[in-house]
């Protein structure tokens, strides 16, 4: 596999980048549930064929890649390897660095309650019921009630961890008292940089890099107490970005995260990428050798339908593990290096990072 150099492309390699890699060099590619890639890839193109609004912005598909959506909704899943085969191609291989995000399974009230104490807001709106177009002020600020005349709760629920790790993973499925669910779906945010705790605390020593997890991260804050003055509460205030949801009525558990793109997302299929590099509906093979705990050696086609503040880079991608504590414990014991391949549509040669 000569021709897959981590971190090759146009921007420091012209032509390493007009010579893509085959198929044939993707260990395990034909071996992968292309049929579930494809219903995934095809998903999203109806939703873009639809018209329908993305929650967050992303690079513009080409019309390349449009043109493969369109193959996509014409096609049958049956011919998912000769539908990828003919409609696109592998480009040289990115180092790739990969994380994992999941949709948190909450118990949460629609008023303030004994119990539920910390509100997860919704976005601020004007005057007139518009959107709020002014600046927005760090998450300390807006936790401290800067926004209590421009932005109401959602929901409340039983603690502050749970509400900053809901805005980490960008959506959750909430269980009321009277057995309701309710899917909060990501609203916007404000605007400020995204940083990470987890890794503030390893930078610190709290906690050591190969035993950082979801769950080792909660016990810490919950050790050092949540309280704005405690330790766990002024941690999480130095991540100052905040984000909104909107909630949707929910039939069943099985009610699934929306992405960025708007579309549902699909276990071990769907990835956030770098919104300023990828389009919603790129195909990226992944590579990479997960722990134990999350399933260990993982090779699969998956399609970008989220994106998220702290995936930036070429190589970088999220993946999505489903919902509730096994699929959380899953998402927060990765963080690994791996091989990271974006499908071009054929023939295009000016888009693909």
């Amino acid at each position: 596999m000569a021709a897959l150099r981590p971190g090759a492309s146009r921007f420091d390699d012209p032509a390493g980048f007009d010579d893509p890699v085959g198929f044939d060099d993707l260990a395990g590619f034909f071996d992968d549930a292309l049929g579930e890639a494809f219903e995934v890839f095809r998903a999203t193109a109806l939703a873009f064929r639809a018209g329908l609004t993305p929650l967050r912005a992303a690079t513009s598909p080409s019309p390349a890649l449009v043109a493969a959506m369109d193959d996509a909704i014409a096609a049958k899943a049956a011919d998912a390897k000769a539908f990828f085969s003919r409609a696109f191609e592998p480009r040289p291989a990115r180092d790739g660095f990969f994380t994992g995000y999941y949709q948190p399974v909450v118990e949460a009230s629609r008023e303030r309650a004994p119990g539920f104490e910390t509100p997860l807001l919704g976005a601020p709106l004007d005057a007139d019921g518009a959107p709020w177009r002014g600046p927005l002020p760090e998450r300390a600020a807006i936790e401290d009630g800067a926004l209590s005349r421009l932005s109401r709760p959602v929901v409340w629920l039983r603690d502050a961890v749970e509400a900053f790790m809901i805005q980490v993973q960008g959506g959750a499925l909430a269980r009321l008292a009277d057995g309701a669910l309710m899917r909060l779906v990501y609203a916007g945010r404000n605007g400020r940089a995204y940083r990470s705790i987890g890794r503030l605390l390893i930078e610190r020593g709290e906690i050591a890099e190969p035993d950082m997890s979801l769950s080792r991260l909660k016990g810490w804050i919950r050790a050092h107490g949540q309280a704005p003055d405690a330790p766990g509460g002024r941690l999480m205030r130095e991540n100052p970005s905040y984000v909104f949801f909107r909630a949707e009525p929910c039939a069943g558990l099985d009610c699934g995260q929306i992405g960025g793109a708007g579309v549902e997302l699909t276990p071990l299929r769907s990835l956030a990428v770098d919104r300023s590099l990828y389009a919603y509906g790129t195909p990226v093979w992944v590579d990479v050798d997960l722990p134990a705990a999350a399933g260990g050696r993982l090779r699969r086609l998956f399609v970008a339908q989220d994106v998220g503040s702290a995936i930036v880079g070429p190589g970088r991608g999220d993946i999505f593990f489903g919902s509730g504590d096994a699929a959380g414990e899953k998402a927060g014991a990765t963080r690994r290096d791996g091989v990271f391949v974006a499908l071009s549509p054929v023939g295009e040669r000016s888009r693909a990072p």
